[in-house]
């Protein structure tokens, strides 16, 4: 079906193509077990503390404002993350602003952040209990003043919902944001955070979102204060700045952020490099370029407990998590492996 209206879908522009998507899925035609393949039982998984069918997540960036993580949940996703979203609504940056890079399989986005604003998601959420584990992606709005202010107001208001909150520092369309990837801007933000963590006497998740452009020396410092503020997760990675000498197509000029199969390896590296150092102390969501029950396996082994896309979901239709689960359940026979978990890492060293 996918393949069929995959020409006229790609015939609009992205943003419209996006929309159209959102408003297919909210009318919740397709029923869940027309995703469900055999031998599942294999994927199943346990991702900060809750049981989850499979570890294939959706990336924050589609369901922006939370309006279909539901319907998601039947097309086979495990787990589903929202966002970004920010304490008021705000409408990104100016059309166009989403860019289709065909011949690299890839994105270029520099949507900023646009969404309806925490009151009106935390609304949707709290109306409609999620049928799995459910993310919550938060940044700050363009025209504040003050970042860490608006985090802890959104992470204020998301800790009662939801099962865990993603830090999102690592957007490149935000002026400023990626300063938190700093030591002491990280610092200042972590200890601000774990005041409202303690709140919830720490039973809520906090997840923190990484640049893949960030220099590999950082990376150890990084590990020690995920470590000493004692950070649930880590999601490696979002889309990249760099990365642009082998794109092929002329979208590849445009500014934003990089996504799909061009940053596959780099954030790859990213996972192999943050398990080595985190030493399993706490689980890595790996991000980029997952298109295939491969690419999935890939961040796996490299360390990774469970993976997201958003790209893959583009170009390859809703029958995509189906086909990763097909594949993965194969890899995993072939290599012997029992279940998903005994994967993880399995070619970090």
């Amino acid at each position: 079906m996918f393949s069929f209206i995959r020409p006229f879908i790609f015939n609009l522009d992205p943003e419209k193509a996006h929309d159209l998507a959102i408003k297919s899925l909210k009318y919740n035609f397709l029923p869940s077990n027309l995703f469900s393949v055999t031998g599942e039982e294999i994927l199943r998984t346990k991702l900060l503390g809750k049981e989850i069918n499979n570890p294939i997540g959706l990336a924050a960036g589609f369901d922006k404002s939370g309006e279909v993580y539901n319907e998601i949940f039947k097309i086979g996703f495990g787990f589903v993350e929202v966002g970004t979203v920010t304490p008021k609504k705000q409408f990104g940056n100016e059309k166009p602003r989403i860019f289709r890079l065909e011949k690299d399989q890839a994105l270029i986005n520099r949507l900023g952040f646009n969404n309806d604003g925490s009151e009106i998601v935390k609304k949707r959420i709290e109306n409609n209990i999620p049928s799995s584990l459910l993310g919550i992606n938060i940044g700050p709005n363009k025209n504040t003043v003050n970042m860490t202010d608006d985090f802890l107001r959104c992470a204020e208001i998301f800790f009662p919902i939801g099962d865990y909150i993603t830090i999102n520092i690592s957007s490149p369309n935000t002026s400023g944001l990626r300063d938190f990837h700093n030591e002491d801007a990280l610092k200042k933000l972590l200890t601000k955070i774990n005041e409202v963590r303690e709140k919830s006497n720490f039973n809520k998740s906090f997840l923190l979102k990484v640049s893949p452009d960030l220099d590999s020396s950082q990376i150890p410092t990084m590990v020690k204060l995920i470590l000493e503020y004692k950070i649930d997760g880590v999601i490696l990675t979002n889309t990249s700045n760099k990365n642009r000498d082998n794109l092929i197509d002329p979208n590849g000029k445009e500014n934003g952020g990089l996504s799909g199969k061009p940053i596959r390896d780099l954030s790859t590296e990213f996972v192999k490099k943050f398990y080595r150092n985190l030493n399993g102390k706490i689980p890595i969501i790996g991000v980029g370029g997952i298109d295939s029950g491969e690419s999935a396996f890939e961040k796996i082994a490299a360390g990774a407990s469970a993976v997201q896309l958003y790209t893959g979901l583009i170009y390859k239709g809703p029958n995509i998590v189906k086909n990763i689960k097909k594949d993965l359940i194969k890899i995993l026979n072939n290599k012997g492996f029992k279940n998903i978990n005994e994967a993880v890492g399995s070619s970090s060293h």
